[in-house]
């Protein structure tokens, strides 16, 4: 009986494997011979997930071709792989990849990690602040107070709490989109509001137009709900968006699905400006495809002279196109699983009914928390000290990046929570993996494309300041020395693996 539980082909792992670029070698560094060389790349792609655990590689014949090596190549590479444990191979079965014991599986996502590591290693990898106080507290406090009433019932709000929904609602009616309560559905998070529409919208083996790059989680899932996404590429800097290129992608690859960050884009940190939104939502309606808009960033403005756009929904009145999708996790905190979708209310009743067979609902206590904050100002209060606590990270960390990491490229962003950044020539994938070794986690560039895009890249988000910015950017100045000096790769592999 095999033990793979899925394939890579030799022409998707040469692609993937060419992804990896390297810094040439400077003088004096030896470079590892072949086998070596592509036993590390293929340890690597295993320990970013982006080939899976138990996947069945190529046949060593197939996959000299498709590299253009000799297969005794291939077959020392697979030789050194299967001695540190990250490939098993059995007569007639082939070789399907695999990982150390003692070593995690590789998750693929950007999970926080675990608070007992904090203290030894500086986590890069979670875009998210610790969260907001006093406010957390008095949010917890009036939920509780407002608890009672809900407690005599059986708890199940499929659409989430009444009061919540018209609070929200009446927010988008604020901003001038006038909204009904109806038009609202309460998730658990953004995540979970993502996770709906798309079971809704694109079931397996359907399109989804992506940024590219885009935020790490939604490919993953997205991926994981078996959808064929499609990337359309960012633009050059903080502009963004090539609109006249998604128009041609909407058109020719016809998808169900387009999701979109138009506020602060994350990784990027791009700003959609109103031309830009209601083309999009224009060349959406002209392809049939359903505009996802992503708006979690949209009070993260962290320059006072910034002026925000209309939100995306803005320039859909009818309603036929766009869904917004929002959140408390970034402009309040990731502890408060609350998000929402605002759509038309017939996709609003689809997205309740298979709730059915889902979540059946949001937690009370934490939507009690939300809508007290909104119905006393606390939210207000608390979105600018977050601001200010997230600006103030930001120029602390640019200037750390900048002293430590002169070659690294960027622009500073003006809003948001991340910082996209350009490595100098040297591979993200094994820079991540150095600062593993080094005591800072960063998420390479890869995790934010498709197909093994970005690998010159890493994500920095501003979630430290201060002497811990300073430790961070050293830290990665000693990860970014080790991948020049070949010092990541070979031998044995980290002792503890984050994904």
């Amino acid at each position: 009986m095999a033990q793979w539980t899925s394939a890579v082909g030799a022409g998707q792992l040469a692609r993937l494997l060419g992804s990896q670029q390297d810094r040439p070698a400077g003088p004096g560094t030896r470079r590892p011979p072949a086998y070596r060389a592509l036993a590390d790349g293929i340890r690597l792609l295993v320990l970013e997930g982006r080939v899976p655990v138990a996947a069945r590689l190529p046949a060593e014949r197939e996959l000299a071709l498709a590299l253009t090596v000799s297969r005794t190549t291939v077959a020392a590479a697979y030789e050194a792989l299967r001695a540190e444990g990250f490939l098993e191979s059995r007569r007639g079965a082939g070789s399907w990849t695999a990982v150390p014991a003692g070593n995690p599986l590789p998750a693929r996502g950007l999970e926080p990690l675990p608070p007992e590591a904090l203290g030894s290693v500086i986590d890069l990898g979670c875009a998210a602040l610790p969260a907001p106080e006093p406010w957390l507290t008095r949010a917890v406090q009036g939920a509780l107070e407002e608890l009672p009433p809900y407690a005599h019932t059986h708890g199940d709000y499929p659409a989430g709490l009444p009061a919540l929904r018209a609070m929200i609602a009446e927010r988008y009616t604020a901003r001038g989109i006038p909204t009904m309560p109806e038009q609202i559905m309460v998730t658990t998070g953004a995540m979970g509001a993502i996770d709906a529409i798309c079971h809704l919208f694109g079931g397996r083996g359907e399109r989804i137009a992506v940024e590219s790059p885009s935020y790490a989680n939604i490919l993953q899932l997205m991926r994981e709900a078996g959808a064929r996404l499609v990337p359309v590429a960012m633009a050059e800097g903080l502009t963004g968006w090539d609109v006249d290129r998604w128009r041609q992608v909407l058109r020719d690859a016809a998808p169900r699905i387009a999701y979109v960050v138009a506020d602060f884009h994350n990784p990027t940190g791009a700003l959609a400006d109103d031309d830009q939104r209601r083309r999009l939502v224009d060349a959406a309606r002209s392809a049939g495809t359903v505009l996802v808009a992503d708006e979690t960033m949209s009070e993260l403005w962290l320059d006072d002279d910034v002026e925000m756009p209309r939100p995306v929904c803005a320039f859909d009145p009818a309603g036929s196109t766009v869904i917004t999708v929002g959140s408390a996790s970034k402009a309040f905190w990731a502890g408060m699983r609350i998000g929402w979708v605002r759509a038309a209310p017939d996709v609003i009743r689809s997205l309740v009914a298979a709730r059915a067979y889902a979540d059946l609902g949001t937690p009370v206590l934490e939507q009690l928390a939300v809508n007290w904050l909104f119905s006393t100002g606390g939210w207000e209060q608390a979105v600018t000290v977050r601001r200010e606590q997230a600006r103030q990270n930001r120029d602390e960390l640019v200037a750390a990046v900048r002293r430590e990491l002169p070659g690294w490229e960027f622009e500073v962003p003006r809003g948001g929570l991340t910082l996209w950044v350009r490595t100098g020539g040297l591979s993200g994938s094994r820079l991540a993996e150095a600062g593993e070794r080094v005591g800072v986690r960063v998420p390479s560039g890869p995790r934010f494309g498709v197909d093994g895009a970005f690998e010159g890249y890493v994500r920095l988000p501003f979630t430290v300041g201060g002497a811990v910015a300073e430790e961070a950017a050293v830290r990665l100045a000693a990860a970014a020395r080790l991948v020049e000096n070949g010092g990541v790769g070979g031998g044995e592999p980290p002792r503890t693996f984050v994904a």
